[in-house]
């Protein structure tokens, strides 16, 4: 499908091609893919498919959650960042079929390919909790930052109820792979310090549940939480699996392994297990050959090359990737060049040759104004960008890129160029 060389004369494409090139998902990886595609592939026909418009940049929402943004800070268009050139699907993908190339989405539409990007997200399995429902966020105490800006909103209004009388606050994590792993922990944190500053600390009990025996999966970070925690009064409960909640009693029930604990709470935040979406869940593309059941959960990636081991015409990018670490948005910003190159050298029939280390990012803000800004990679080895910053070190200029850099930079790599 490809001319097979790469073009001269000062052309800014890469190779001529006329292949059909869909991309499943238009959140920031889909977007991210379709800006560098229009730009390295001339000739291709490249389809967006996704009936949301409204883009939301999901980084944020731990901030809106703790009151520290405005939700509509957050809130953008797909218009103003998907280029010309990109047919858009407004549908949702309602089936995959490797085997036949093709995509059907929930209207009815059979959309063929000779190249697959998915890049759908996640799906927050609310239901995996017995009583949870998205309604839920706001009323009862209870609170969800992921999803949308509207969870966010509702979270700091239960929060700040909170804030205001005290009581038990309860702060839960899921097992398994999560969209930014390190949101439940800013969440506790950063409550934690608004009732300490607004003098109110001594009238909250807080509770934070691991699900296994550690906080953080990068070593370093973990024992400095594990120092952080107790130092702030936060009792940490190990090994300690959320699945029922009672709204109107206040009561969740979690899975331990002396048998079920039950815990009552003023406040609690909700971290919902997290898989592929249903479609790519139940679809040939899953890693239906896992040894262990958190990873059938995902899409199966090489994770190096992100290209799918059984369908070599197919790649993931983003969070729905079963890869070892990183669901964010930096973990998007490394992929994507690497799922454009390998493309790129495919099309001009050669190997594959660009490979993803696995790196991920997380500015993990301990109080208001400061953070420590985690980089590491599949080793689980601290790779910082800033050597004049210690990544143990709670500093002001993490915050400042939290705070007031990083959206400007999320907005350029949507549009392919960083």
């Amino acid at each position: 499908m490809a001319s097979g060389a790469l073009l001269g004369g000062g052309s800014a494409y890469a190779v001529r091609s006329n292949a059909r090139i869909v991309i499943v998902g238009a959140g920031a990886a889909g977007v991210s893919l379709a800006n560098r595609l229009v730009r390295a592939v001339e000739g291709a026909r490249i389809t967006i498919i996704d009936r949301r418009e409204e883009h939301f940049y999901q980084p944020g929402l731990t901030l809106v959650a703790t009151g520290l943004w405005r939700p509509e800070r957050v809130v953008g268009h797909n218009t103003d960042f998907l280029p010309r050139g990109v047919e858009w699907v407004k549908a949702r993908v309602a089936e995959f079929d490797p085997e036949a190339n093709t995509v059907v989405t929930d209207d009815g539409q059979r959309i063929g390919y000779d190249y697959l990007l998915v890049a759908t997200g996640l799906k927050i399995d609310f239901a995996a909790i017995e009583g949870m429902s998205p309604g839920l966020i706001g009323r009862e105490g209870v609170g969800c930052v992921y999803d949308n800006p509207d969870h966010a909103s509702r979270t700091w209004q239960a929060i700040s109820a909170y804030a205001a009388k005290g009581g038990v606050g309860v702060f839960t994590r899921a097992p398994g792979g999560l969209k930014c792993a390190g949101a439940p922990l800013k969440v506790a944190m950063l409550v934690e310090d608004q009732m300490r500053r607004e003098g109110r600390r001594d009238s909250a009990q807080f509770i934070y549940t691991a699900h296994n025996d550690g906080l953080f999966s990068q070593p370093d970070v973990n024992g400095f939480l594990k120092e952080n925690f107790p130092e702030r009064g936060i009792a940490i409960q190990w090994h300690h699996r959320m699945t029922g909640i009672e709204p109107e009693a206040k009561r969740a029930t979690f899975a331990t392994p002396d048998g079920p604990v039950r815990i009552d709470y003023d406040f609690i935040h909700v971290v919902p297990p997290m898989r592929a979406p249903d479609p790519l869940f139940n679809s040939p593309l899953a890693n239906i050959g896992a040894q262990t059941p958190e990873d059938r959960k995902w899409l199966e990636v090489d994770r190096h090359t992100l290209r799918h081991p059984r369908y070599p015409n197919v790649f993931g990018a983003g969070d729905c990737c079963g890869t070892p670490i990183g669901k964010t948005a930096a973990t998007v910003k490394a992929h994507v060049p690497v799922i454009v190159q390998n493309l790129v050298r495919l099309l001009q029939e050669r190997e594959c040759d660009a490979r993803f280390n696995g790196y991920t990012s997380c500015p993990l803000i301990t109080v208001r104004g400061r953070a420590l800004l985690v980089e590491f990679d599949y080793d689980l080895k601290m790779i910082p960008s800033f050597a004049f910053i210690d990544p143990l070190q709670q500093h002001w200029v993490p915050w400042i890129l939290k705070d007031r850099m990083l959206h400007g930079a999320y907005n350029a790599m949507l549009r392919g160029r960083i």
